[in-house]
């Protein structure tokens, strides 16, 4: 992976627009809500024509939803693009998409955007792994003055977590859904994982398929490009009641824990709130002894 950049800080009055590149949008009040969030921080909150599609389980039909990311892409007064909420339909956008900008822009969501990220970081731009309009009124203050300050130029405190041990590690930060980027694995879409600290998290996938997508990761080679691991929540991955299973938090263990990296868990980030902000494609320091995630300011 190369280092990314951030976009030119956001100032308060500056434009954003509202696309919906993933699932269905059907929480119309906590998306306003959501709004209402960004614009009491001063800025220009607006809604991008047809992020109110529908075509099944999408916000729209593929074509509509690339027109969205691309109408916002190129207006040159937006200056950041606020993902109304995730499910899925990300991978669908790229597929015969071609980033486009009157200049860089800030990007920001979680979840299933984070293909969107993943995708964006390729051309060296650091879109930020944070609070969907949907889910960003669920966050405590210290949280969002985080995504506002990181945004609008200002450093990144750490993050605490557990250490698992094994020393510190450097590299450039990927946040993503576990199971998204599985499936870009093999695809022209897969990230280069080189120089990578790899945060994941995921919801609402019991223990083995959790365990399924790691042993692909393992199969395919991926882990041992990767410097270190950062864990996130996994939220709602309980086993289903009366079957014999694993712990999420045992999967993890045992799927992770013999690779002889530096690995941080219960990280705040992930579909429960806190889900605090992590910038793409960045230089951070992993410390396994210590249990942080720290970012480099140089």
């Amino acid at each position: 992976m190369h280092r990314c950049y951030p976009p030119p800080p956001l100032r308060p009055g500056d434009l954003l627009r509202v696309v919906a590149p993933s699932g269905t949008l059907r929480e119309l009040e906590r998306m306003q809500t959501g709004i209402e969030v960004w614009r009491s921080r001063g800025y220009q909150v607006e809604l991008t024509l047809g992020f109110d599609h529908r075509w099944g389980y999408l916000a729209g039909t593929d074509e509509n939803r690339r027109r969205q990311l691309s109408d916002a892409l190129k207006d040159p007064d937006c200056r950041g693009i606020l993902c109304a909420r995730g499910g899925y339909g990300g991978a669908r956008v790229l597929e015969n998409f071609a980033w486009n900008w009157t200049e860089p822009k800030w990007l920001i969501g979680f979840s299933d955007i984070t293909s969107l990220l993943t995708s964006l970081s390729q051309q060296g731009i650091s879109g930020v792994h944070a609070p969907l309009l949907t889910t960003i009124a669920d966050e405590p203050d210290w949280s969002l003055q985080r995504l506002f300050g990181w945004v609008e130029g200002q450093p990144l405190p750490p993050l605490i977590g557990e250490g698992w041990g094994n020393g510190s590690a450097r590299g450039l930060l990927l946040p993503i859904n576990l199971t998204v980027v599985t499936h870009l694995l093999g695809t022209p879409l897969q990230p280069n994982c080189t120089n990578v600290i790899l945060a994941i998290e995921d919801v609402g996938e019991v223990p083995y398929r959790i365990d399924r997508m790691l042993t692909q990761w393992r199969l395919a080679g991926h882990f041992r490009q990767i410097q270190g691991i950062a864990i996130g929540q996994f939220s709602q991955c309980d086993p289903p009641p009366n079957i014999p299973s694993f712990t999420v938090e045992e999967v993890l263990r045992d799927r992770l824990g013999d690779l002889g990296i530096p690995i941080v868990s219960n990280l705040p980030f992930g579909h429960t709130s806190p889900n605090a902000a992590l910038p793409v494609g960045v230089p951070v320091q992993l410390d396994g002894d210590q249990g942080t995630l720290s970012f480099e300011t140089s």
